[in-house]
């Protein structure tokens, strides 16, 4: 049980992403605890140690913030070697010059730098953390790091089997909804496809009540050659974002499409795409917005389609 435990101890320069570092390990699954005391992590570590929980993966940021309670972190360090207990301990720094330029555009006070100019806190920092940068095991340098790189460096050295920790694979989480224009544009969307375009099976008698998951009404809307080029293009489309996305390390991604009432079809579009998707990443969460504000006679779930 405990051969698969990961207790990762992540400290080092203000500004040098620690808090992003542990928000990446933490969407690749990990339990994770900001601006721990040294004193409180032996007893933390031993604690998930020994646990029959899920708590197999866990991940601490110690640092300066800390104050007078961060001396006592080479100590808690050797303890930890003492009782056996496996951890890691990753140093992450950067360039004075991107610290500074980190601090200048967020206009945050360094924790040094109370009384003096932020390269002086930097400096004075660099002496404080020397001893337990020499202690580290991994020394990560995020002076020229972007956030993709970042995700390809954790996946590869903290995930299991190159992926998240439960070895799932499913590094992004994928949701594809149905919506109508006429209800308001979503916001929680980060792409929204209008598809208002397309042939409406609102104005055919026998589909006006019937919605985009019945049978006949999907087969209404695909048989037109609008449809079958848009869905290629769509398909291609989505496939790209979704690609670029993940390398780029983005943890969720919602696609919203839009008809007017969104019951028709938009709601096709999104069961294909969704089914698309699906295929191609993995698990995807499909979702209709606004299907229960109209009126419906038929639906996917009736007897009458079989």
């Amino acid at each position: 049980m405990q051969d698969d435990f990961r207790f990762v101890v992540i400290t080092g320069m203000s500004g040098a992403g620690k808090t992003n570092f542990m928000q990446k390990l933490e969407d690749m699954g990990y339990y994770c605890v900001d601006n721990l005391p040294p004193v409180l992590i032996v007893r933390f570590a031993d604690l998930c140690w020994k646990s029959t929980s899920n708590t197999r993966h866990v991940a601490v940021v110690t640092d300066i913030r800390g104050g007078s309670f961060f001396d006592a972190l080479p100590q808690a360090l050797d303890e930890l070697k003492k009782r056996g207990i496996p951890h890691e301990v990753v140093f992450l720094e950067a360039s004075d010059e991107a610290l500074v330029r980190r601090y200048m555009e967020t206009r945050r006070q360094h924790p040094l730098a109370k009384n003096m100019r932020i390269q002086e806190g930097i400096a004075q920092e660099r002496k404080i953390l020397a001893g337990i940068r020499a202690q580290a095991d991994v020394i990560v340098d995020t002076t020229a790091m972007k956030t993709g790189d970042l995700k390809e460096y954790l996946s590869s050295r903290f995930g299991v089997d190159g992926s998240g920790v439960d070895g799932s694979g499913a590094e992004m989480q994928i949701t594809v909804f149905s919506f109508g224009f006429k209800y308001g544009i979503p916001i929680d969307a980060d792409t929204v496809i209008d598809v208002r375009f397309l042939p409406n099976p609102f104005y055919v008698p026998e589909y006006k009540y019937s919605t985009g998951r019945v049978k006949e009404v999907a087969d209404y809307i695909e048989k037109a050659p609008v449809t079958r080029e848009f869905l290629g293009k769509l398909y291609d489309f989505m496939d790209f974002m979704v690609d670029h996305f993940k390398k780029a390390g983005k943890t969720q991604f919602t696609i919203a499409i839009g008809c007017t009432g969104g019951m028709h079809r938009s709601v096709f579009v999104t069961e294909r795409l969704g089914s698309h998707l699906k295929e191609r990443f993995g698990h995807v969460n499909v979702e209709h917005r606004d299907l229960h504000r109209n009126r419906i006679e038929h639906d996917v779930t009736d007897s009458s389609e079989g």
